[in-house]
């Protein structure tokens, strides 16, 4: 080692030590319960939760928070964190050489840096052995990071850290409403607040009825699917190392059924609106669709527009248009082949059901990758390309586009046409699978004798409001006031799938049943063939029922569905419930809201039509002895929303593909029609037309 690099080091070392001696000491009271946090109830972690993320672009406000904040030494012991304390000595070196960035600055997690800097404080935050030095830690760090980076290390460490089971964050529209509110409601609750009057604003869709694709806005924009597609981004981050404390059971696989499942839905409400469902989108074709997001950073200015019919354009230091058609080829060329090779040159075939699971890890693409330097990012990458489209060659300096956050991305009918693109990828290679054959449908002595709903299949728009008051600064000596963003969302009654089963095994078997929803006819009033429908499914349901000995009536109501979840309660709900159970009156309990990731259950349903729109109802009810990955299915929700959500940390409940049995070709439909377990029947999906729908 020469004597400089030695020398070098060595200013190093005594330049940390003095940062650290810099820091201020640890108070008793902080550091109080390093070695277990019994005593901590899930009210007073709920609470410390709420206080971080109240009006988060703003100094703490509360005193144990500030005094942790000014107090807490972070380098003080390094046993309180699992690994020894390397994370935390990184980000107070990466803050004491000024190398964060700055708060009251936009974050994008597709930013390298600012994605680095995210997850180095979610590493300190995970690396936590107790809640006392998470939630020191997280006070600490308010003060000193961007807070966009911030919140997406919070959210992420809650979810996956062990220590945050059972806390529910707060709905992200009203955390960062600026991500989700047009810029006319936000610049309303300004004034509303600079007059020191009480607001409720009328949020509209963007467009005009000139634009086609304002028929359908409703889905992109809604508040709920753009949680849900932002959390299933957190519970199943392209980051996540298994060094964090668990495996990401079929990532890829989840990553390719849960958009499918979006580009499906959307495709049955541009059908409910009497448009084609959504053409993919071509690296060598104009983007055809424009967009004007109207909404607005906190810092940074607007959200770029992009007009119609531009054409793609090399985004500089991204990439260039020609590196996505190469990645495209060979992903294309791995699927023609049957199989992939990983960075050592091995071979992988996927001509199987975990073939899906790879190709998802590529695509993606994640850090699961087998082979990330060939196969490239295919996935992040073209959401930065489209997201950079209105100044591709950093020419005016614009913030990043929509497509560049995950909270955004489905506000713009270009992410649809992004991921029907890959969804066809993902469909190449299905369509490569030999066809189920009868005895790999068949589950033996059990039949479907009738399926039928309970109920009407009718949906409509209600109004909703969401808090506003975050999207707001605070003023000294002025009291917050009511502001209220008041938005259409669609809805539907609800209702119950009803099934009568028989099992004539002479015991009683597990069964898993299987329920999706698929639109009879295309827009021009032509019927899909069943290969060509079964694409189109959408899954509603997914569970596992005992079937004793005989006839079995089933009914499962449309709120239980294994797909949806129920409205985030109201921040407002949340501070309220945890700060009454930490002064000792009551238990803080919200036994309805177990996960954030999930459609909307408001929205198991498609649109629809006035006077009814056909789809075809279809129960798969298979051997859930082979399924089920858990021995308490049928006892257990798995979490709420598992069918495209997973369960947390531990494997998928189903063993089978995801879709089965709809997943693969059908060039022959009587291997299903001779099959007695499983039934087909047609319903309808009425719409309740208001003077407000769109």
């Amino acid at each position: 080692m020469g004597t400089s690099s030695l020398t070098m080091k060595v200013l190093v070392l005594i330049a940390l030590v003095a940062f650290a001696t810099a820091l201020p000491s640890t108070s008793s009271d902080n550091l109080d319960g390093f070695q277990g946090d019994a005593g901590v109830s899930l009210a007073k972690k709920q609470q410390d939760i709420n206080r971080l993320l109240w009006k988060v672009y703003e100094p703490l406000k509360f005193d144990n928070l500030k005094n942790a904040a000014k107090s807490f030494n972070p380098l003080a012991d390094a046993s309180m964190y699992n690994d020894g304390g390397k994370a935390i000595h990184h980000l107070v070196r990466e803050l004491r050489d000024n190398r964060l960035l700055q708060q009251q600055h936009w974050f994008s997690l597709f930013n390298k840096r600012h994605r680095e800097e995210a997850l180095e404080l979610f590493e300190v935050l995970i690396s936590c052995k107790t809640w006392t030095c998470f939630i020191n830690n997280a006070a600490y760090w308010h003060e000193r990071v961007n807070e966009g980076e911030f919140v997406y290390a919070l959210y992420t460490a809650v979810i996956h850290s062990e220590l945050g089971r059972g806390v529910i964050l707060p709905p992200l529209y009203e955390v960062t409403p600026h991500m989700f509110t047009n810029s006319e409601v936000i610049q309303q609750a300004y004034t509303a607040k600079m007059r020191n009057t009480p607001g409720k604003f009328e949020m509209k869709f963007t467009g005009t009825k000139k634009n086609k694709e304002q028929r359908i806005a409703y889905f992109g924009e809604d508040i709920g699917m753009n949680v849900h597609h932002v959390t299933w981004h957190m519970d199943y981050p392209f980051w996540w190392k298994d060094s964090y404390g668990y495996h990401l059971d079929r990532k890829g696989e989840l990553f390719f059924w849960s958009h499918h499942q979006l580009t499906v839905r959307f495709d049955a409400e541009r059908l409910s609106n009497w448009l084609d469902v959504v053409d993919e989108l071509h690296w060598e074709r104009p983007i055809v669709e424009g967009f004007a997001p109207q909404t607005t950073y906190k810092y940074g200015g607007d959200f770029p527009a992009r007009p119609d019919n531009i054409e793609f354009e090399d985004v500089h230091g991204v990439a260039r248009v020609r590196d996505m058609i190469i990645t495209e080829r060979r992903i294309r060329d791995a699927i023609a082949h049957g199989y992939i090779r990983d960075q050592d040159g091995n071979i992988i075939d996927i001509m199987n059901d975990k073939g899906i699971d790879k190709l998802g890890d590529i695509i993606e693409s994640s850090l699961y990758s087998p082979n990330v330097q060939y196969y490239g990012q295919l996935h992040n990458l073209a959401h930065i390309v489209l997201g950079r489209q209105s100044d591709p060659h950093g020419k005016y300096n614009m913030p990043p586009g929509v497509m560049e956050h995950f909270e955004t991305a489905t506000r713009d009918p270009s992410f649809f046409r992004l991921h029907k693109y890959m969804d066809n990828i993902f469909k190449e290679h299905k369509d490569s699978l030999t066809p189920y054959t009868k005895e790999e449908l068949d589950f033996a002595g059990v039949s479907v004798e009738n399926i039928g709903i309970d109920g009407e299949l009718k949906t409509y728009f209600e109004d909703y409001e969401f808090d506003l008051r975050n999207a707001v600064d605070s003023a000294d000596g002025v009291g917050d006031v009511e502001l209220k963003a008041n938005i259409h969302r669609l809805n539907h009654r609800k209702f119950s799938f009803v099934a009568d089963v028989n099992n004539n095994n002479g015991g009683p078997v597990l069964a898993t049943l299987r329920l999706f929803l698929c639109p009879r006819y295309d827009n021009n009033g032509e019927e899909y063939s069943f290969d060509e429908g079964r694409w189109n499914c959408i899954e509603l349901d997914k569970f596992w029922k005992k079937l004793t000995p005989g006839g079995n009536r089933i009914v499962r109501k449309s709120t239980d569905s294994s797909v949806t979840v129920p409205d985030i309660p109201p921040f407002q709900t949340l501070i309220d419930a945890a700060d009454q159970a930490v002064a000792g009156n009551g238990e803080f309990h919200m036994p309805e809201h177990q996960r954030s990731c999930g459609i909307p259950n408001r929205m198991l349903l498609p649109k629809g039509k006035e006077q009814g729109m056909d789809f075809a109802l279809i129960l798969a009810v298979t051997d859930g002895s082979y399924d089920a990955t858990h021995s308490d299915a049928a006892e257990s929700e798995h979490g709420g929303s598992h069918a495209l959500c997973g369960s947390h940390g531990e494997v998928y409940p189903d063993r089978r593909p995801m879709g089965f049995p709809l997943d693969r070709r059908i060039p022959d439909r009587r291997v299903y029609d001779e099959t007695t377990n499983f039934k087909l029947t047609i319903v309808k999906v009425y719409h309740e037309e208001h003077d407000h729908d769109l």
